[in-house]
């Protein structure tokens, strides 16, 4: 029996309603401020995306030795190239440029959160 069930993923950022919109672009969904603080991202599947207002954030490294990239979102989509073009449109960041032939590339969010745009 479970403990507990996920009721959102947050993610750190300095601007949350920037960030909350780099998202909608990319997923949809529906953005409700919650204050100067905290933004947060509905109707993008089961698992609220919200996005909290951290002062001093620093975004994590990729790829890095010495630092681990804690998490990161897999975002399926039915296309590749056009949800890259979508992607870079909207303010993220090529990661990764190696293998363009793998099932999955590797980017950045504006605020430098990695994440993946993987083939569904």
């Amino acid at each position: 029996m479970a403990v507990a069930t996920l009721g959102s993923v947050v993610l750190d950022c300095p601007d949350p309603a920037a960030l909350a919109g780099f998202y909608a672009g990319l997923l949809g969904g529906e953005i409700v401020p919650g204050g100067e603080d905290w933004v947060e991202l509905t109707g993008v599947g089961g698992t609220l995306l919200a996005f909290q207002a951290a002062p001093g954030y620093v975004p994590p490294r990729w790829p890095s030795a010495d630092a681990s990239q804690q998490v990161h979102l897999d975002l399926t989509v039915a296309d590749l190239d056009a949800a890259e073009k979508e992607a870079l449109a909207l303010g993220a960041t090529v990661l990764e440029a190696e293998d363009r032939e793998r099932s999955f590339r590797v980017y950045a969010d504006p605020a430098g959160h990695p994440f993946c745009l993987c083939a569904g």
